[in-house]
């Protein structure tokens, strides 16, 4: 019987090591657009399925630019997904958004220079809408949850996504503090633009480890970035298993499981069969 989701989860390895996951399973899935970045691993939480990302690796080896987001995103729509919550480290941009703090974006800037962050190309050429980027009508189920968890939360704000792998320089981080962003990471802009392709509720929760190095007093290091994103875990693990089951009540009020009607601008009798079969779960 071939294992399906409605909800799937990107992030850390240690995201699906939680007591509540039953009946845990690796899947391989086989996909156009090449490897995942892991095994996936499907479970149940109060008997509700999920399937989990570890968007770098189980060992964290790939670099935020080299994530296999296409795969990762035809993997999770092929399994059945429809709702992705995607769960980042951040450096804040904002005083009030202090460290071991959860933010809920809803907006992003992308600073990114070197991805492909589409389906397309290849003689196939598709434009869809990106005005409203994430999914808010489950981003408020999370945050009202996480509030209730007494876990400090924000609604809204500006993800700021950098090519990475190095953090940013003082004057970067500057920049970006003038500019009015809230939190600065290097995935969730790239992710979303495919999940949205892919007609996939995209659903950030920014976990914050720093505050960058706009502080004079600051700087960031991957051992202080560590230290505070492990006792974010905790957290994100306890809000998972609250919201993950009250998903199927949501009626989200967009349009982004149609969001390719219309957005393909390249005529099907114009592209290759290999492309149409390549792109076949993706265009419909």
């Amino acid at each position: 019987m071939k294992l399906s989701a409605s909800v799937g989860v990107i992030g850390g390895s240690g995201l699906y090591d939680i007591e509540e996951i039953k009946d845990k399973k690796e899947i391989s899935v086989k996909t156009p657009f090449g490897k995942t970045s892991d095994k996936l691993v499907y479970g149940k939480i109060s008997g509700t399925p999920v399937i989990f990302v570890p968007r770098h690796g189980r060992k964290h080896s790939i670099l935020p630019t080299d994530i296999p987001h296409q795969a990762n995103m035809w993997a999770l729509k092929s399994l059945g997904v429809k709702v992705v919550i995607s769960v980042s480290a951040v450096g804040s941009l904002k005083q009030e958004l202090a460290p071991s703090h959860f933010v809920f974006p809803d907006q992003f800037v992308d600073e990114s220079k070197l991805r492909k962050s589409t389906f397309f190309g290849n003689g196939v050429v598709a434009h869809i809408t990106m005005s409203h980027p994430f999914c808010m009508d489950y981003s408020k189920v999370m945050y009202e949850h996480s509030k209730k968890l007494g876990i400090k939360s924000h609604m809204g704000g500006v993800y700021v996504c950098m090519e990475g792998p190095q953090f940013s320089t003082k004057a970067e981080s500057k920049y970006h503090q003038r500019q009015g962003y809230s939190v600065i990471g290097m995935t969730v802009a790239t992710e979303c633009k495919v999940a949205k392709e892919a007609g996939l509720h995209y659903v950030p929760v920014s976990l914050v480890t720093d505050y960058d190095c706009w502080k004079e007093e600051d700087e960031v290091s991957q051992s202080k970035v560590i230290e505070t994103l492990n006792k974010n875990i905790q957290n994100i693990k306890k809000l998972l298993v609250i919201v993950i089951p009250k998903f199927s009540e949501v009626k989200p009020q967009c349009s982004c499981e149609t969001i390719m009607n219309g957005s393909l601008v390249t005529a099907k009798n114009h592209i290759s069969k290999e492309q149409i079969a390549k792109l076949k779960l993706i265009i419909g």
